[in-house]
């Protein structure tokens, strides 16, 4: 066999010089971006704003100025007390006596604000339970409505001050109530609100009377309704009417209650003389 030797080393191909060798591209670098300065941007907006509010603030300010004076409104406080007759100039005016004060007449026995009792009426202290010398409970009273414990929530955290009331009868079945709701002289106006809560919800038919009722004449605030008769069967028909009007720190809730009709003259009379008691 013929003997194998060692593979003979490659040779280098000879390259012409006619054709150049092309080098390897380098990848394109990106330029260097410079960071904005912040800082100095901030200011300028800060400045500008500045100058801004500065400016309508002065715009503002001259244009009012160039506007003629708006008058107040008139103020409307029914419930200021002033003395019966003008003091003559100059003299220094003397505490109003009690007839004329209010918070003296208030801050005393709220059962002397009650309207007195009507001729053809007798009184009827067994109506309505938990009555004890005129006055009422705030719970016993909450319990009056359909929902108590909400309410007397609320009447207690309106600051309730105090009830008074009176019930009277007339005939076999025709009942009256008159309560008077004192709350506290705070920052709340508790006898507005609760006036004011009241009459929302008596044009409703679920608990109210179903009506917008009518005016309390000389209140402002006072309406007074007739509620749908109520039948059910194997019962006499219930008729109720109800007032509700406030001054000051009072509200007064007047109802009446009867097997038969009952007027609109009815509850308004009622409504109307205790009124005038406060």
């Amino acid at each position: 066999m013929p003997e194998i030797g060692p593979e003979p080393e490659p040779q280098p191909q000879p390259v012409s010089e006619s054709v150049p060798v092309a080098e390897p591209e380098a990848a394109p670098v990106a330029a260097p971006v410079a960071k904005r300065p912040r800082g100095r941007t901030a200011l300028l907006i800060a400045a500008a704003a500045v100058l801004g509010i500065a400016g309508g603030t002065a715009v503002g300010y001259d244009v009012q100025a160039g506007r003629a004076p708006t008058p107040l409104p008139a103020l409307s406080q029914p419930d200021l007390a002033y003395p019966a007759k003008a003091l003559p100039a100059g003299k220094v005016p003397d505490p109003l006596p009690a007839s004329q004060d209010r918070r003296v007449r208030t801050g005393g026995d709220l059962r002397k604000l009650l309207a007195d009792r009507p001729a053809g009426w007798s009184d009827d202290d067994g109506s309505v339970p938990g009555f004890g010398d005129g006055w009422l409970g705030v719970d016993t009273y909450a319990r009056s409505y359909k929902e108590e414990g909400p309410m007397y929530e609320y009447f207690l955290e309106y600051d309730i001050r105090r009830i008074a009331g009176a019930t009277w009868k007339r005939g076999q079945y025709r009942t009256a109530e008159t309560y008077l709701v004192q709350f506290g002289s705070g920052t709340v106006q508790g006898a507005q609100d609760f006036a004011e809560g009241q009459l929302s919800y008596m044009s409703g038919t679920e608990i109210g009377a179903g009506n917008d009722g009518d005016a309390i004449k000389g209140s402002g605030n006072g309406r007074y309704y007739l509620y749908e008769v109520d039948r059910k069967p194997g019962y006499l028909p219930s008729y109720h009417a109800r007032a509700t009007v406030y001054r000051g720190d009072i509200a007064a809730d007047i109802h009446i209650y009867d097997t038969a009709p009952i007027s609109k003259k009815d509850i308004r009379t009622l409504a109307e003389r205790q009124l005038e008691r406060l």
